[in-house]
């Protein structure tokens, strides 16, 4: 007959916030104080607890790569498609005649106001171009929703003109 090892006694001063969390803890999960006191000095002395901490920092670690990933890919799509704009308005729109120009660069601070103006409204309240994007092609492949493939087929069609 083997006897049972008799578990040590120790007195421990607790803040009364901690005391009080304690035995509300204690009371809700129906278990003694010292039993959930020993849970958690066990859990805190526990060589998982580092191990579980790791896995949360490099989860939390993968999700934030991901979003990394993410936005790098925004910002490709939306520096293609400004470069492709600018290709294009440029191939379509011809030179204006020196007096015309001259008129336009008279209006072109007008207009530049007006256009930042516009910018800022549609990024205070409108829905960005990569949800619209993502909307107008709810059942194709994911790498035609991000924009990319979209971008690439008008960028394949202005270099075959």
């Amino acid at each position: 007959m083997t006897a049972s090892k008799k578990k040590a006694q120790m007195s421990v001063y607790l803040e009364p916030d901690v005391m009080k969390a304690l035995s509300s803890y204690a009371a809700r999960r129906e278990q003694s104080l010292s039993l959930i006191a020993e849970a958690a000095i066990a859990s805190f002395l526990s060589p998982d607890a580092d191990e579980r901490r790791e896995a949360a920092i490099a989860k939390r670690l993968d999700q934030i790569d991901r979003r990394i990933a993410r936005l790098e890919r925004d910002v490709g799509i939306s520096v293609e498609t400004i470069a492709l704009f600018i290709r294009f308005w440029l191939t379509t729109t011809p030179p204006l005649p020196e007096p015309a120009a001259k008129a336009a660069r008279a209006q072109a601070g007008a207009r530049y106001d007006n256009f930042v103006a516009a910018l800022g409204r549609r990024l205070n309240q409108g829905p960005k171009l990569r949800q619209e994007i993502l909307e107008d092609m709810p059942n194709s492949p994911p790498e035609s929703r991000c924009g990319c493939q979209s971008v690439l087929n008008v960028k394949n069609s202005m270099e075959t003109r």
